[in-house]
Formats: structure tokens, C-alpha cells, sequence
């Protein structure tokens, strides 16, 4: 597992990097400045969660008997793809309904975190 989620953070990490890259340089002046907002909170998380996932790999090692980090890693990998692939399409479409969807990635995200706190909890 700890290799899956090591690329896992390798591919989102790099395409944060590019799409941090193709915000700032082909997106300011197309989308509005609230659209520029939310395009901009997708990529800070979906980074984030990028750099969550190489704890992840650490967690695996350090507490290979626990299923928390694994589950952890799912999650933040499941998060990214709702909440930060939402405000992406968001941006991109300003179909607004699309923002309903985000906090259920939102609750991933959480909930990888929550994971990762009780691995680490238990492994004290």
C-alpha cells in the first residue's frame, strides 16, 4: 500500500503544481474573480492532501497492523477527487449545483484526518 499511495501523492502532487501553474498564468484573466477563488481553494487542497498522503506512506510503515492509515489514504485520495475535482468543475463550468457536492469530499477529507489522528493515537 505504501507504494500506491506514494504515487498517489507523486500524480496529484505534480498535476497541484501544474494546475496551481495553469491558474495562475491562463485563468486570471478568464474567470471571474470569485471563480478565480474557488479554482484557487482546489488547488490549495488539493495540494494539501497531496503532501497527507506521503504521511500516509509514513503512518503505513510506522503502524503496518492498523487499517487507519490505509482507510486515511482512501479518503483523502476519494476527497481530493470530490472536493477539489468540484471546485475545478465549478470554475471551469459556474454551474453552481456543483458546490453541493464539495463538502462530501469536504467529510472525506475530515475523516482521512481523523483516521491518521486516532493510527497515531493508538500507536503511542
Amino acid at each position: 500500500m505504501e507504494r500506491i499511495f506514494l504515487l498517489w501523492a507523486a500524480i496529484l502532487g505534480g498535476l497541484g503544481v501544474a494546475l496551481g501553474a495553469f491558474g495562475a498564468h491562463a485563468l486570471s484573466e478568464r474567470l471571474t474573480p470569485s471563480l478565480l477563488q474557488t479554482y484557487e481553494t482546489a488547488v490549495r487542497y488539493h495540494f494539501y492532501h497531496a503532501l497527507a498522503l506521503v504521511a500516509v506512506v509514513y503512518a503505513i510503515g510506522r503502524w503496518p497492523q492498523s487499517t487507519l492509515p490505509v482507510a486515511a489514504g482512501w479518503l483523502f485520495v476519494l476527497g481530493v477527487l470530490i472536493f477539489s475535482g468540484s471546485l475545478y468543475l465549478l470554475a471551469f463550468t459556474g454551474i453552481r449545483w456543483l458546490g453541493a457536492i464539495t463538502p462530501i469530499g469536504g467529510v472525506a477529507l475530515m475523516a482521512g484526518w481523523a483516521c491518521l489522528a486516532v493510527a497515531a493515537w493508538r500507536g503511542l
